[in-house]
């Protein structure tokens, strides 16, 4: 790798999935909160400095008939209901333009988005992480 293609690499900026709540890591960016509802029991003076976020966007978030779906998952079927249902909410046109804004930004800035499920493979994130890269973002 010659040093252009190498400083090129290491400026590259991208987007990060979190567990909000979770300390930051260093060079993560602003932290986005795509989540339904604010953490509750805490001052929205303090979610930044708390690691929550720094921007709730719940945008991009499932609805409660989405969330209902998921809590309610046994099976792997079961999540692949909430897996459709969250999806075909995202291809929905103001999530779309709101996926294709992320995607641009993470070319530009680092930055990252989260929710506060423990398990992120039980937990929308792990599907908006896929719903960014279709959109083309770049994901550390």
């Amino acid at each position: 790798m010659d040093f252009a293609a190498g400083l090129h690499h290491l400026s590259r900026m991208s987007v990060r999935i979190v567990r909000l709540g979770s300390p930051r890591s260093a060079g993560e960016g602003l932290r986005i909160g795509t989540v339904r509802r604010p953490p509750r029991g805490v001052p929205k003076t303090e979610f930044a400095a708390r690691d929550w976020y720094d921007v709730w966007f719940p945008n991009l978030a499932p609805s409660d008939e989405a969330v209902k779906l998921a809590l309610a998952a046994k099976s792997p079927a079961d999540w692949k209901r909430f897996v459709r249902k969250y999806r075909a909410e995202m291809a929905a046109p103001a999530p779309k333009h709101d996926l294709a804004l992320l995607a641009a930004m993470s070319r530009a800035a680092d930055f990252s988005v989260g929710c506060y499920c423990e398990d992120s493979a039980r937990c929308h994130r792990s599907i908006l992480r896929e719903l960014l890269i279709e959109a083309g973002a770049n994901l550390a």
